[in-house]
């Protein structure tokens, strides 16, 4: 099988040294039992979190130790990595028992552990401020989403409001606008002794989340 790890080196924007290194670190342990990519991928698990940890306090130098673990476990889980694997093709590169048949599906696990194994082939060959940029830059839109922050937002908004007046916070949805595949949603929130703030999102949740944001904000004011 004829895999042009050249064409991913171009993806990540980098050109590995050693390039056996590349290749191990992409080698599943169903394709070579002894000469595989399991150590490198204990690595990759530990540069990324590293990585992450860094920049979260960078964005958010006053933010709860709570808050930026939440973010923290949302950016270095499977999940993210399985994203950011399919994001650079990353199953066409990787050697599994399946890739000596015409069919060569790769599992998700698989898929997410390649990509930590690949982070740690690359702090390996390249160093840590080369494997920095490259996480940075692929976890970019990950790290911009700030999922975590919405949800708490919400969270914090009923708590406070079940604290000062026994009630929770009133939502009410203001419009639903746009096509059928790309709607806008336009939901406004109130506590007891504030007024309705209103905020948009791609969906009713999200715009509940915004508009919970945007009265955290103010509340302070009050």
């Amino acid at each position: 099988m004829n895999i042009d790890y050249h064409n991913l080196e171009k993806k990540i924007g980098i050109s590995f040294k050693n390039k056996d290194l590349l290749i191990r670190s992409l080698t599943h342990k169903s394709f070579d039992k002894d000469n595989n990519n399991e150590k490198i991928e204990f690595l990759g698990d530990r540069v990324l979190g590293l990585v992450i940890a860094k920049k979260l306090l960078e964005i958010y130098p006053h933010e709860k130790e709570g808050i930026l673990d939440k973010k923290f476990a949302s950016l270095v889980n499977k999940k993210t990595c399985l994203d950011i694997a399919k994001k650079i093709n990353l199953q066409n590169y990787i050697l599994t028992f399946n890739s000596k048949s015409k069919k060569n599906v790769i599992e998700d696990k698989v898929l997410a552990d390649s990509c930590e194994a690949l982070i740690g082939s690359i702090y390996l060959d390249k160093g840590i401020s080369v494997v920095e940029k490259i996480i940075i830059k692929l976890w970019n839109d990950h790290i911009k989403e700030s999922v975590i922050t919405q949800i708490d937002a919400k969270t914090k908004l009923q708590e406070l409001s079940l604290k000062k007046f026994k009630r929770l916070p009133i939502y009410k949805l203001i419009s639903n606008t746009g096509p059928r595949h790309k709607p806008v949603f336009k939901v406004a929130v109130k506590l007891m002794n504030t007024k309705f703030y209103a905020a948009q999102g791609k969906s009713k949740k999200d715009a509940e989340q915004n508009a919970a944001i945007l009265c955290l904000q103010n509340i302070k004011k009050i």
